[in-house]
């Protein structure tokens, strides 16, 4: 084994789902000469994050457990450790008519810490519960400085950060601080201040939005909600009865969004001719996701999101069936409207607001008074170089740059930042979420799984090459 000051260290900023993901398969990638890995998560647990650090207990996990997983080899294991602890004893609720698990977000936090405790108690993993808060390019390294004033020195450095805070529509912006305005609903005051009775906008109709009615309806809200998005689409939902992936779209694929479009929409009434959902062939879209995406040219990429991507997002983002049931119920007795229109002005009105809005097809603007507002749009990836201090310090430097697509990040085939330059950063990787715009199909769990494990694989290859080169 090298001597410890030539063992590589590795710094992965954020220890949620995916910086966890990252961590585990990079230290089990090394029986000797591991490298120093460090992971910077100011949460108590590694694996967790936003997402599965809610001990909301009407939050699910919006995939199947038996899709979800820290190995993409064995798609069962989070289903299998389920059963092994008897995990689900105390909430039968989760386990659906057809027998499918959706467990509780915290509870697949839980798997995901343990599977880490054993390589966190060898030292294998480092957690350093700090944020960063800026990073400095030095020559063959990064030199990150924490909130708590230390510093830390990074050989390789991975940016697993995932969930940066929605965007605050114009109209909306000027009301920033003001009581009963809840900007993200998973900041520190969240819906927690909305009375039973309050009138509620909702902007967005996505999964944050169902995640938001039903804390709401959980918490004993009954007051009218109103969720106003630009086409008004929620959630698809999942099939009753699952089905296999039908489709090829990847043997020859298309090389025009028109045509992936015309593509799709032939598979899913053929499936519907034997009977068959949607569900199936956008399963199958998922799983062929980076090799549609690769055979698209950049502008047919942009014209795919610009376009089609509200209808992806609705079918292929699916709320677990119990979220679905609590909107659904809210609807049919009338407490909750979900409408396709443009917000146009917002005023504070008494201890409300004011808020002008033009439905979709209507000759003219309406005007509502709502006692809260709250932005449900999900996270706004596209601003995370301006919204999370340690990456804007590295886009100030000219380290990263926001994708064209402004999904996220620019990423090489291979992980890597990509700097203002068009540069490839050898020992800069993005890891999950962020890198998206390369890959195509980025969000759910299993391909977050997929992506963890490749850049596992390319920073252990990096350190490897390192230890080997300072032996």
């Amino acid at each position: 084994m090298a001597p410890a000051e030539q063992v590589p260290t590795v710094v992965i900023v954020g220890g949620g789902y995916t910086g966890a993901a990252v961590a585990f398969h990079l230290a089990r990638a090394f029986a000797v000469g591991a490298p120093r890995v460090l992971v910077v998560e100011p949460r108590g647990r590694l694996g967790g994050g936003l997402a599965y650090s809610t001990h909301d207990p009407v939050h699910r996990i919006n995939v199947p457990a038996g899709r979800m997983s820290l190995f993409s080899d064995a798609p069962s294991h989070f289903a299998d450790w389920l059963a092994a602890t008897h995990a689900l004893a105390d909430d039968p609720e989760a386990i659906t008519g057809e027998g499918l698990a959706y467990p509780r977000r915290h509870v697949f936090g839980r798997y995901v810490a343990e599977q880490l405790d054993p390589l966190l108690a060898s030292g294998a993993i480092a957690h350093v519960r700090d944020e960063v808060v800026s990073i400095d390019e030095r020559p063959g390294r990064f030199q990150l400085t924490l909130a708590h004033g230390a510093d830390i020195s990074a050989d390789i450095l991975v940016l697993a950060t995932s969930h940066p805070a929605p965007a605050v529509p114009r109209p909306l912006r000027q009301l920033a601080g003001l009581p009963g305005f809840v900007a993200d609903i998973h900041g520190s005051c969240g819906l927690g201040s909305i009375a039973p009775d309050d009138r509620v906008l909702l902007i967005g109709n996505g999964l944050t939005a169902a995640d938001a009615i039903a804390s709401l309806d959980s918490a004993g809200h009954r007051g009218r909600i109103l969720a106003l998005s630009r086409r008004g689409l929620r959630s698809r939902g999942h099939a009753v009865t699952p089905a296999e992936p039908r489709g090829d779209f990847s043997s020859l694929p298309a090389r025009t969004a028109l045509a992936l479009l015309r593509r799709i929409r032939r598979e899913v009434a053929a499936a519907a001719g034997e009977g068959i959902t949607w569900h199936a062939v956008f399963d199958a879209l998922r799983e062929q996701a980076p090799a549609i995406w690769s055979a698209l040219a950049q502008a047919e990429r942009a014209r795919l999101v610009r376009h089609l991507r509200v209808f992806w997002d609705v079918h292929r983002y699916r709320a677990a069936p119990q979220v679905v049931a609590v909107a659904d119920r809210r609807i049919a007795d009338g407490t909750l409207t979900v409408a396709a229109g443009r917000l146009l002005s917002a005023e504070r009105h008494g201890m409300g607001f004011e808020i002008g809005y033009r439905l979709r097809g209507a000759p003219s603007a309406e005007h509502q008074r709502f006692d809260c507002i709250a932005v449900t749009t999900g996270p706004d990836h596209g601003t995370v170089t301006d919204s999370n201090p340690a990456i804007a310090s590295l886009a100030a430097r000219g380290n990263v740059r926001v994708d064209a697509l402004r999904l996220g990040l620019d990423v090489s085939g291979s992980a890597r930042a990509i700097d203002r330059h068009g540069r490839e950063l050898p020992n800069l990787f993005v890891a999950g979420p962020l890198a998206r715009a390369t890959v195509g199909e980025l969000m759910g769990l299993p391909q977050v799984t997929r992506h963890a494990e490749r850049v596992a694989a390319e920073v252990a290859r990096m350190a490897a090459a390192s230890v080997r080169r300072a032996g």
